[in-house]
């Protein structure tokens, strides 16, 4: 799948191709701290991210589901 991630403000705006999200989020991310603006992540399916948001999407939710289904731990007697 391809990710486009563009940054910047009308009327300049900046489009990398990416083969990889991670890659995608990585230079968003990068792009986001110097200061671009309006930093987004389109997917191949036409899907637009802001960093933060697919930051969540990859790395958030599986920790908190792995936090939520957990078992607690029962102590023997």
């Amino acid at each position: 799948m391809s990710f486009t991630v563009t940054a910047g403000a009308a009327p300049l705006v900046y489009s990398w191709q990416h083969g990889s999200m991670l890659s995608a989020l990585e230079q968003s991310l990068s792009l986001a701290t110097t200061g671009l603006a309006e930093v987004r992540i389109t997917d191949g399916e036409g899907r637009a991210y802001s960093p933060a948001a697919l930051y969540q999407v990859l790395f958030g939710q599986k920790t908190a589901a792995r936090d939520t289904n957990a078992a607690p731990h029962a102590r023997a007697a």
